[in-house]
């Protein structure tokens, strides 16, 4: 398998906890598998990492709406999320697109469980201008205190259902996210939609991607598990604490011989059995980023456990020598 190193495959927005940088290494772990499956799902970057060409199935989910709606958006009508995307940096814009979003959420949520063809690229390009400028976590979160009331105006408090912080936008000098020329997004957006043509995406509870139907008879199984990291808070829907879930699960499946199982967390917060290996990375450091801060921290704390079934190496895969030619 060749890698993939084309730019028009990563994620158009960016996302705390990204494993795009990892993403290499844990292909190699998995192989050549017919079956992949993403509970998880996030910026899309492990799938979107992986190497070209490939055969079998890709199964994706996440129990965020806005991240759901905004791929099957993009499978359907790529050319509609890039209008809506299509938007310089404004401050008043964001808070404004941010209280009608979250405003949303509910109502994308039902539809989309409801609804198999059902998408709203509007909502996706909205959603994805606005994580692109903004800054550190809280985005469509629905937990700031900032509401629209009666009068159509944004005020602080007093009203009811979700509210938004107020923030100034991402300013930085990397601050360009989706804020391209209209025929370079249009351009990275429909090669995006290509690429996830067939992926299968679900929105709900992870449990309901993770059956036996969603595997059978497709051979070995990659099974990427990137939870909410449980003291993080980065996320915009509430962990409940699925990390400790998803690590019981991992363990009474990792001795299956049809599954290669990719568990993510920080150092400590997983205690796994001595047959899975761990894996010590750094991830890329945020807009929020203070040498010594707990950003800084974090990033170094990043493990990825892997099931006794991974592939090893290709290093440690090859006989010593084996490059040698026999001489006489």
């Amino acid at each position: 398998m060749a890698a993939c190193n084309e730019a028009d495959l990563r994620s158009p927005y960016p996302w705390f906890g990204g494993k795009s940088s990892v993403a290499p290494m844990v292909w190699e772990r998995f192989g050549d598998v017919r079956n992949f499956v993403d509970p998880f799902l996030g910026s899309l970057a492990m799938l979107l990492g992986r190497p070209t060409p490939f055969q079998g199935t890709e199964t994706v989910n996440d129990a965020d709406g806005f991240v759901c709606n905004f791929w099957r958006a993009l499978q359907a009508d790529p050319e509609a999320v890039a209008r809506f995307a299509d938007h310089p940096v404004n401050e008043n814009d964001l808070h404004a697109r941010h209280a009608w979003l979250v405003g949303q959420r509910d109502d994308i949520t039902r539809r989309l469980e409801g609804d198999p063809d059902w998408f709203d690229a509007k909502v996706a390009g909205w959603w994805a201008w606005g994580q692109s400028c903004w800054i550190a976590d809280g985005w469509c979160s629905g937990k700031g205190p900032w509401q629209v009331q009666c009068d159509e105006c944004l005020r602080k408090g007093g009203g009811d259902g979700p509210g938004v912080h107020r923030k100034l936008p991402n300013l930085g000098a990397g601050s360009a996210g989706l804020m391209l020329p209209s025929r370079d997004i249009r351009a990275w957006l429909q090669h995006l939609s290509g690429r996830i043509a067939k992926v299968r995406v679900c929105c709900g509870d992870w449990t309901r991607v993770m059956g036996p139907s969603v595997r059978a008879n497709e051979g070995i199984t990659a099974i990427f598990l990137d939870p909410p990291y449980e003291d993080s808070g980065l996320y915009a829907m509430q962990s409940g604490g699925v990390a400790a879930k998803v690590k019981a699960w991992a363990i009474a499946n990792g001795d299956d011989s049809t599954l290669r199982i990719a568990l993510c967390g920080y150092e400590g917060e997983h205690d796994m059995p001595d047959t899975w290996e761990r894996v010590s990375w750094k991830s890329r450091l945020g807009y929020s980023y203070r040498p010594g801060g707990k950003g800084d921290t974090n990033a170094r704390r990043e493990r990825i456990w892997l099931s006794p079934n991974c592939l090893k190496p290709e290093s440690e895969r090859m006989p010593l020598f084996g490059n040698l030619k026999e001489t006489a």
